[in-house]
């Protein structure tokens, strides 16, 4: 008999999975419905089993061991044809290039991953032979306690990350905090090492600066401040006395030594270094956060070093911030400018002269409308008016000499003929000092005559041209505007800012001026000190652009002008003291300056030797009566100069005497007119002085005394003796004194409690003033509180009686009243009883 054919067990298909009998949930609905159609179900109850188990009967029949082969060959099965599944993908249509085929249709290729090269790995193999030889149920339990441990480490894992996050943010935010005071903590020290390492061997450590350079320009702005501040104290002591000049082309061909190569390397590298600090500086000097740092270093550099290179970009950005609105950078570039102009051995003059080209360029550019500041630095210059005399001296006798030294030759070469030979030797002599007084000249720091002249006429002339520049636009201003705006008031007033510092400084240089320019200048300042577009008629009232102390400075640089340049001028100053007269009426005491009258009263009338008597009068008379409006300073500014004029003019004394008709000598006038605009028309001979009798009861002892001198003086005495003081000097001593006796008198401090109260019997005469001094503030409290609880209860006492003597009197009329009517009522019953 043949053998038999193996049968082959067919495993049943897979069946849905198994849910439990706890999770199958039944509703009452269905089972009411299955209740009422029982018959629906007798297919359940008609089902042939036997039928249905007869073709799984093999498998029932097969061993356990075959049916796991099985079913582990399936679920292997089933997971190869996943891996092929995915192993296949489809290319990204951006990434890959389509097909077209005929039809019009776009195909698009597909890429297959690459299995890795080692294939599976030991360990995963023999994990799975463990789990193929387990049987069913410990390979159950074996992935059910596998799933259990990757849950647990799961949830270990969140909670670690959970806890570590806050503490890993904060670690890092403290390890960035250290890290970045670390590295500002090291390039400090990088920074001082490399400036102590350049100050002690600038020649061997040269490179430095370039590494210092580069730290400046880091993020932090601390360290770009602290590298700006060390270039600086570097550059300032290693910079030489001297200006670098690179070598040319040729000279850098030439063979030279190893001390000229290192030098030109260092001058070099020192130059470049320079150039890019400077670069630095002016990219820095336009943000507000490195404004100031950087204008003191150029400042610095500017001072320190005026002759070195690029000086000129430094001079420009220091003139560029004098206009600043930033009040230190202003007084810093200030003073170096004025630095620059006391200083000028440092430069030998050529910066002066660039900083006052630039001034005046950017006066034209800003059209007058700058700070003052930048004008006043010129009060710094320094001019020299014998300059070149000793030169010409010196000149003179050379020519002498030369003179003399050609009669000898003549009658020598007369007598006897020149040797050739001492003739050659003479002249090399002669060519060889040559050469060695240019050498000298050249290595000498003074500096030659011819140019330092040249150069103090060039500063000059930017000088007045500035000055007159501005003088120009303010006059512009002045005469333009009364024709513009006739019949109608200027809301708008142009100001003058640089006026004040321009007259100032042509009072300075008025003897420095050129002789061809005076007349336009004092035409200017008549129509200035006026203040209206009519010089010659002082009665029209232009629109006053100018205040009264800028209308009082130009009449004295007219007065300046005129003394210092007196033989060459012939000017009629009538008008400057027409203006003098009328800007006393408006001068206010809080409004303009104080100084300015004082000045203008010395050098107009105190210092002038010859005074008309009817125009002295006049002012004199002036003064006295403004005097009594004034405060204390101006006041006695005032009569200082009332005294002057009448211990110079004797007969203005007659205005002491008191006579029926007003003073003894009356002139041409003979009525006073206070109003007036000129002192020569007013007429001031025909009245007395009547303010020194109030001015000698002012409160100040200082004007009483004084006011009571002045009135003491007679006629008689003719006898000159003039007051050592003079208007600006009575000014500040007055000014000083109310500045020091201000807070004495005029603060109380309250909290004193300390104080004693009690005050001995034996200093009567400063009882008044420690009274002010020493007080209680409670006391005060307490007396002034009684004081108003007193006058209200008084003023309430007042109104309640006027209120009781109302309610009285209304019921006293009340009576009256009724007793009128009982008494015609009585008389009626009695006529009726008879």
């Amino acid at each position: 008999m043949g053998k038999k054919p193996k049968q082959k067990i067919v495993l049943p298909p897979d069946l849905p999975p198994e849910i439990p009998d706890d999770e199958v949930e039944v509703s009452d609905e269905d089972l009411q419905f299955v209740k009422e159609n029982s018959g629906y179900a007798s297919l359940l109850s008609t089902l042939d089993t036997q039928s249905i188990t007869k073709h799984v009967t093999r498998v029932a029949d097969a061993k356990e061991d075959t049916l796991e082969k099985l079913y582990e060959e399936r679920s292997r099965k089933s997971s190869l044809k996943k891996e092929k599944e995915e192993t296949g993908l489809q290319v990204d249509r951006v990434d890959a290039l389509p097909i077209k085929t005929l039809d019009g249709k776009l195909y698009y290729r597909t890429a297959k991953k690459t299995e890795p090269e080692n294939g599976p790995s030991e360990e995963e193999g023999n994990a799975d032979k463990g789990l193929i030889k387990l049987t069913k149920a410990e390979r159950r339990a074996k992935l059910k306690k596998l799933k259990r441990e990757e849950k647990k480490q799961g949830k270990e894992v969140t909670k670690a990350e959970v806890q570590e996050t806050p503490q890993a943010a904060v670690l890092a935010e403290v390890k960035e905090d250290l890290t970045t005071e670390e590295a500002f903590e090291s390039k400090k020290r990088k920074l001082a090492e490399l400036g102590d390492a350049l100050l002690t061997d600038p020649d061997s450590n040269i490179k430095f600066l370039k590494e210092m350079l580069q730290l400046s320009k880091d993020n932090d702005p601390t360290i770009v401040k602290l590298g700006l501040l060390s270039l600086l104290a570097v550059f300032k002591d290693i910079v030489p006395g001297y200006r670098i000049r690179l070598p040319t082309e040729k000279e850098l061909e030439m063979k030279v030594s190893k001390t000229v190569r290192k030098m030109r390397y260092y001058e070099s590298t020192l130059l470049s270094a320079y150039k890019g600090y400077l670069q630095r500086l002016m990219i820095l000097e336009k943000k507000p956060l490195f404004q100031l740092v950087a204008v003191r270093c150029i400042c610095s550099l500017l001072d320190a070093n005026p002759h070195f290179n690029f000086r000129e970009s430094l001079l420009d950005a220091t003139v560029r911030n004098i206009n600043s609105s930033n009040e230190a950078i202003r007084k810093l570039c200030c003073f170096t400018i004025k630095s620059l102009f006391t200083n000028e051995g440092k430069h030998g003059g050529e910066a002066t002269v660039e900083a006052v080209r630039l001034i005046a360029d950017h006066v034209k550019a800003y059209n007058c409308q700058m700070h003052p500041d930048s004008v006043e630095v010129f009060f710094s210059l320094s001019f020299y008016d014998d300059l070149g005399k000793p030169e010409k001296a010196d000149e003179d006798q050379k020519n002498k000499y030369k003179k003399n030294k050609k009669r000898k030759n003549s009658e020598a070469s007369n007598q006897l003929p020149e040797n050739d030979r001492k003739k050659s030797r003479k002249e090399l002599i002669s060519k060889t000092r040559e050469e060695v007084e240019a050498d000298y000249k050249a290595a000498s720091f003074t500096p030659d005559v011819m140019e330092q002249r040249q150069m103090q006429t060039e500063t000059l002339s930017a000088v007045f041209e500035t000055y007159f520049r501005i003088l120009k636009h303010t006059m512009q201003t002045v005469v333009a505007r009364p024709e513009a705006n006739s019949g109608e008031l200027s809301t708008v007033v142009e100001s003058h800012p640089l006026l004040a510092p321009c007259l100032k400084g042509l009072g300075k240089f008025a003897h420095l001026i050129d002789l061809d320019f005076m007349g336009d200048l004092m035409n200017h300042l008549k129509i200035l000190a006026s203040g209206s577009s009519n010089p010659g008629n002082p009665s029209v009232k232009g629109s006053k652009c100018l205040s009264v102390s800028e209308r009082l400075q130009c009449c004295i640089v007219a007065f300046k002008v005129m003394r210092n340049n007196l033989e060459a001028l012939n000017v009629d100053l009538q008008d400057f003291f027409v203006h003098l007269y009328n800007l006393i009426v408006e001068y206010r005491p809080g409004r303009d300056q104080g100084e300015v009258l004082a000045e203008a009263l010395k050098i107009m009338l105190c210092d002038d030797k010859q005074h008309d008597m009817q125009k002295t009068a006049a002012f004199i008379k002036r003064l006295a009566t403004l005097s009594l409006c004034f405060g204390s300073p101006e006041s006695m500014a005032a009569l200082v100069t009332v005294k002057n004029l009448l211990q110079k003019n004797v007969k203005c004394r007659n205005l002491l005497e008191n006579d029926i008709g007003g003073g003894s000598v009356a002139g041409t006038i003979p009525k006073y007119l206070p109003y007036s605009t000129d002192p020569n028309l007013s007429g001031a001979l025909a009245t007395v002085l009547w303010e020194l009798n109030l001015l000698s009861k002012h409160y100040h002892p200082a004007i009483s005394t004084l006011a009571s001198g002045i009135s003491s003086m007679s006629a008689a005495n003719s006898q000159l003796l003039l007051s050592k003081s003079s208007p600006q000097q009575a000014f500040k001593d007055m000014s000083l004194e109310q500045e020091l006796s201000f807070p004495q008198s005029g603060i109380i401090k309250l909290n004193n409690k300390k104080r004693k109260t009690s005050f001995s019997a034996t200093s009567p005469s400063i009882g008044s003033t420690t009274v002010m001094s020493s007080f209680n503030e409670d006391e005060l409290q307490k007396k002034l509180s009684s004081h108003f609880m007193i006058v209200h209860e008084i003023k309430e006492n007042e109104r309640l009686r006027s209120e009781l003597d109302r309610t009285t009197q209304s019921l006293q009329l009340y009576e009256q009243y009724k007793k009128q009517k009982k008494l015609p009522s009585k008389s009626k019953n009695k006529s009726a009883s008879k």
